[in-house]
């Protein structure tokens, strides 16, 4: 398995790219973004890309993958609608756009957010966008398209967030998050937890293409088993 990986530096992208290193059926990640993630591996292979809206110059590169997971995303605190709007929806669109046209028969795997409007009429304006950037996803002659609501993410493995907030949030409830997890296994998921039910959705697949924290969690367990 050949799997495209954009976001490879966030938090939920670190845990991914690490999941995937470590499967023993995927033999190349390719990660595409603005920086280099900074690690070696032999299935590793890093594309340093500037505008991340335009990838005509490097579509054949594109053309190569069996999935794609998109893992980029960012608050939309203190954010006016149009900016959120080019940062999400015109940021994911760019690239899937153009995998649909040369790799039709990619999986394609976006992190969203739990709360995502799909009616696309919510007051709330992260919650539209995201669910906008879902519906034109699902739109896409691609051969799957998976869209992940996660909640609650726990960092595992040394990983921690790029936005400051959430470093703080993730320092200060550090020692609760594990019973939370506890209490609540198919909430609060772990960053080990994202990156199998990837693998697994792109193995098997899933009756379900919008999957909530719960569906993610029996995913990421049974990959793991």
């Amino acid at each position: 398995m050949k799997v495209l990986l954009f976001g490879a530096t966030g938090m939920v992208g670190q845990g991914v790219l690490r999941e995937c290193l470590q499967a023993g059926d995927v033999e190349l990640v390719q990660t595409i973004g603005r920086a280099p993630t900074g690690q070696q591996h032999p299935k590793l292979r890093e594309l340093v890309h500037a505008d991340m809206w335009d990838y005509e110059s490097v579509s054949d590169v594109l053309a190569q993958f069996d999935a794609c997971y998109f893992c980029i995303g960012v608050t939309s605190s203190g954010m006016a609608e149009d900016k959120y709007t080019r940062l999400t929806y015109d940021m994911t669109l760019a690239a899937a756009k153009v995998l649909a046209r040369v790799n039709p028969q990619m999986v394609f795997i976006y992190v969203s957010g739990a709360g995502a409007d799909s009616s696309e009429q919510s007051r709330v304006m992260w919650e539209r966008v995201r669910g906008r950037t879902e519906n034109a996803l699902l739109a896409l002659p691609l051969r799957a398209v998976y869209i992940l609501r996660p909640g609650m993410i726990q960092p595992l493995d040394g990983i921690k967030s790029k936005t400051a907030a959430y470093r703080v949030f993730y320092s200060l409830f550090k020692p609760v998050l594990p019973l939370l997890r506890a209490a609540l296994p198919n909430q609060v998921l772990t960053t080990r937890m994202v990156g199998q039910a990837m693998l697994a959705l792109t193995r098997s697949g899933s009756r379900s293409r919008v999957l909530e924290a719960a569906e993610i969690a029996t995913a990421g367990r049974a990959a793991a088993a």
